[in-house]
């Protein structure tokens, strides 16, 4: 059953509160909800990592991967909130990755169960060797698009991610949202 608004723009133009006849309703086109088509995104950008990259690398060990390059040192708690990924999540990945000889742990002496995480000389190969993939999966992605909805696209996703981190059930820690050359120092 459709409900017809008391006010706002909706209640003051007949018909506004269901689609035209010749539309498909919002619950009839998928394509019409953001979350689908984010989802659709996911997997289509999924897919293409892994035919650019191998199987040997998940995105969710990438995503860690990198972030331990460019944070040496962090903590897992740290490093799941500038990934966005829950603890669980980020503790699991991160033993995959320290069996696979990419990263290391070391026990911090000041914080005793803390322990800091670097990527080993075989995580520096890999993630140098994955550098072409990953610009030829970004090519991939965006070459159907004009460089103006390349630039748009990424633009908006980058706003949509800030704009709704908080809705997130692992946001996005502050370090994360600084700006990309700031990164580093935090």
């Amino acid at each position: 059953m459709t409900r017809t608004p008391k006010s706002g723009p909706a209640a003051e133009k007949p018909g506004a509160d269901r689609p035209a006849d010749d539309s498909p309703s919002l619950i009839d086109d998928l394509n019409e909800h953001p979350g689908h088509l984010f989802r659709r995104a996911q997997q289509i950008s999924t897919s293409v990592f892994y035919a650019n990259l191998g199987e040997h690398i998940t995105p969710i060990q990438f995503a860690l991967l990198n972030a331990i390059q460019h944070h040496p040192g962090v903590d897992q708690v740290t490093l799941a909130s500038l990934v966005g990924l829950d603890t669980s999540t980020t503790a699991a990945t991160a033993t995959r990755l320290e069996e696979k000889g990419l990263i290391e742990r070391r026990l911090e002496v000041v914080l005793r169960r803390q322990r800091k995480l670097y990527l080993t000389g075989q995580g520096v190969r890999t993630m140098e060797s994955m550098a072409r993939g990953l610009t030829d999966m970004r090519t991939q992605l965006l070459s159907r698009l004009s460089p103006w909805e390349q630039e748009t696209l990424m633009r908006l996703l980058r706003k949509f991610v800030e704009v709704n981190n908080e809705f997130s059930r692992a946001p996005l820690g502050e370090v994360s949202r600084l700006p990309k050359g700031k990164r580093n120092s935090a």
